[in-house]
Parts: C-alpha cells; structure tokens; sequence
C-alpha cells in the first residue's frame, strides 16, 4: 500500500515531532512514498528530508527563544508577535538544510498553505529555489505575524488555517497506510476560538481567512474524526504527545523545550521498535 507521513504544525508543540524525526534521521528511515507537513511541522518535514539531524532543535531551543522571533511587547506594539521573516532568513544562512537530499525526495514532498484570497487549502510541491519561501508562507500564522509571505504570485498564510492535519487529503492521493505526527495529544479537540467574532475586525483585508478561522475547529475535528473512522481501506497510525506534554504554541522555557524533544526522540525511537517486530 502506498505509505505517507503527515507532520502537523503547532508552532513551538512541534519540537515534538522534531525529536520523532531526528530518531528517524538516525535509523535512516524513509519508507514513505508521500510526505505532507503543514506549518512549523512542513519545517520539521524538510529537515528530516534533508537528513539534517537536530537542526530543528536548534531553531526551537536556539532561534526561537530569541527576541527577534517571538516577541509580546513587540506585537503590543503593532509589531508581529512571531518574525517569520527574520526566522527563516537567519537560519536559511546558518543553517543547513540539505539540499541535495531533499531534491532526491521533492517530487514526493507536499507543503499545505493556505490562500489568502480564497481561505482554501493548497498542497505544494516546491521547487528547490521556492523551499524556504514556501515553508514561510505554511508557517504565516494570521494576526501573528503583520507581514505578507508572496510566492507564485499569491499571498499565503497558515497552512493551519485550512487544514491542519491534511489526512483526507494523503487519502484522496492514493495514500493507503498513513503516520500521523501529531502536536497535541490522542483525546484533544479543538475548540472555537473566544475571539472568533472579532476576526472579521482584526483581518478586514482578508474576509476568507476570517472565515475560515471562525470554522477552523470544525476543520480541525473532522479531519480528527476521519482519523479515528478511516475508510475500510485505510490504516491511519499517529505517534501524539503525552496529556501532560509541557510545551505550548508560544513556550520559551528551556528546560519545557528539552523535555518535549526527549519525549519526541523516545517516542520515536518506540515507533521503530516495533516497525521492525
């Protein structure tokens, strides 16, 4: 059966699937014929494909604790909350990603952003020049961040926005065995947002993402309901974090950071224990 691996966003939660694909990294495992990441796990997804073990520990635990990328007086401001400009354009330069390995895999590689005009889901395979771009317009989180991502003539937000676990889509691919890399754990379902209402007045350049933020629990929890109901013909699997996973969409605290990637590397390591019993 065709095999894909799905890594969903989350922002800092993803440093938990980061330690699930360093383990991979380290036992060379790549069994997948589709891989889809959405946000900040479309980052973690082209690290892993790059076989770049433990650069995005080092951009969670280094980079994003800096002021420079997360920054609440900022954002009181008027400023972003989250410089995913900056972000992205301090570790294009000093970190490597492993170009030559991802070029090997692209046209298996799908990065889900969102439109900005239409609100609706895209899944893209990048071009080896687009790869940084493309991963910043996934991680545009609306309102976070004040900039414009631009790429193919488009603007782009959140892959999040639109579908944050593109399970149904992996399915409608042809994809018949499926691994979920989740960022929250097996029993969450996402709630409306408290300031869903006021969406429409924080975004009035952008009515569809405004929409679609209002529905996005609905999204979210039926992608969830797919996931534990699948068709007869597909086995969906997902390695999630513990109830008491310590880390939140905006924690700094390091000694959180480490547990969660120690949480991540054991999980990881589990899984492949017993993909080969």
């Amino acid at each position: 059966m065709s095999r894909a691996l799905i890594v969903e966003g989350g922002a800092m939660r993803g440093i938990f699937s980061s330690g699930i694909l360093d383990a991979f990294i380290a036992a060379d495992y790549y069994p997948f014929e589709q891989y889809l990441g959405v946000s900040a796990g479309a980052s973690n997804l082209v690290a892993y494909l790059g076989k770049q073990q433990g650069r995005n520990y080092r951009v969670y635990t280094d980079y994003c604790r800096r002021p420079q990328c997360i920054s609440w007086s900022r954002f009181l401001r008027g400023g972003s909350l989250i410089d995913i400009e900056w972000l992205w354009d301090i570790t294009e330069r000093e970190l490597p990603i492993g170009e030559k390995h991802i070029a090997q895999r692209r046209e298996q590689l799908l990065i889900t952003t969102t439109c900005a005009t239409s609100g609706e889901a895209h899944y893209m395979t990048p071009e080896m020049d687009e790869i940084f771009q493309m991963l910043k317009a996934s991680g545009t989180m609306p309102v976070a961040f004040r900039g414009n991502v631009m790429l193919r003539g488009r603007q782009w937000f959140d892959g999040g926005v639109s579908d944050s676990v593109p399970v149904e889509e992996a399915y409608r691919r042809g994809a018949r065995d499926i691994l979920i890399l989740r960022s929250n754990p097996v029993g969450y379902r996402k709630k409306a947002y408290r300031i869903s209402k006021l969406f429409p007045k924080l975004m009035p350049r952008y009515p569809k993402i405004a929409e679609r933020l209002q529905r996005r629990h609905e999204d979210y929890n039926r992608s969830i309901e797919f996931i534990r109901n699948p068709p007869s013909d597909c086995r969906i699997h997902e390695i999630c974090p513990p109830d008491e996973f310590p880390v939140g969409q905006f924690t700094r605290d390091l000694n959180k950071l480490n547990s969660a990637y120690e949480m991540g590397l054991a999980a990881g390591n589990e899984w492949l224990i017993n993909a080969a019993s």
